[in-house]
């Protein structure tokens, strides 16, 4: 797949972990095709790891979405837990 397919599946995938994972996020737009992005390749690369199987085939294929949304969630539940509750003291 190409960067702009991969950038269109982060941004998807990255809108539906938040969607699932109610609650305040630290972030905007950026912050979600990032952890979107990176969610597709760690739950490609954990599909391939724990399942033996090549979970990233295709743009319209189901299992490169859910390794790419499972791995978002993933991702997400990391970042919220490290940007948590940084509140600024003024």
């Amino acid at each position: 797949m190409g960067i702009l397919a991969w950038i269109l599946i982060g941004l998807i995938a990255g809108a539906i972990a938040k969607a699932l994972m109610p609650g305040k996020d630290p972030g905007g737009i950026i912050i979600t095709m990032l952890i979107g992005i990176a969610g597709g390749l760690l739950g490609g690369w954990l599909g391939k790891v724990i399942f033996g199987v090549d979970s990233i085939d295709g743009f319209f294929d189901l299992s490169t979405w859910i390794a790419a949304i499972v791995g978002s969630l993933i991702l997400l539940v990391v970042y919220r837990l490290v940007t948590g509750n940084r509140h600024s003291r003024v």
